[in-house]
């Protein structure tokens, strides 16, 4: 018994004191994913990307808004959201204690504007990726004319695009020339 003691003694504490005292964790740990509304441009990529469909987003064309929610109770902290974020809006925290009174609070939302489309003024798509995609574009653009004409081109609806091709494609009198090699 005494040996038994001495050993004991000798090793010291096996345990950790939590939850009395905080874990200590490491800096790679994957915890919670933060979500900044400020730097996300609401394009979805990380609501493909969760296995778990943690992350949802939802679009009101009445009020032109798209929400963007994550359930934090369908989470599994696997981090495909963060890897593919292009804006790294999303960013793995250490934390990983989640114990809420509600389930209603394991939930977290922003919400975003949607842009009107420049021919029809219907909503499309998120402003902030409309923006973010334009910045892009106008980078890579070899001229101000064509930085300009894809800037406009970015803030065309589908609907409004396909029908601005279909003119394009007349014009050009395409649809005569298939006509004429199917006879």
């Amino acid at each position: 018994m005494f040996k038994l003691l001495k050993e004991i003694f000798r090793t010291g504490e096996a345990t950790v004191k939590y939850p009395f005292a905080p874990l200590p964790v490491e800096k790679d740990m994957r915890g919670k994913p933060e979500h900044e509304a400020e730097r996300c441009i609401a394009c979805a990529a990380c609501t493909i990307a969760c296995p778990a469909n943690a992350i949802g987003m939802t679009t009101d064309v009445q009020a032109a808004t798209r929400t963007w929610s994550i359930d934090y109770g369908r989470c599994v902290f696997c981090g495909r959201c963060e890897e593919v974020c292009p804006t790294d809006a999303i960013r793995l925290s250490t934390e990983f204690e989640l114990a809420v009174a509600r389930r209603e609070d394991l939930t977290r939302r922003a919400v975003f504007r949607l842009a009107r489309c420049e021919v029809c003024d219907t909503p499309f798509a998120v402003a902030k990726e409309v923006a973010y995609v334009q910045d892009l574009i106008e980078a890579t653009a070899p001229g101000a004319e064509d930085a300009a004409q894809r800037r406009r081109l970015v803030a065309t609806c589908p609907s409004c695009k396909r029908l601005h091709d279909v003119d394009q494609l007349e014009k050009l009198g395409v649809g005569r020339r298939i006509e004429e090699t199917r006879r």
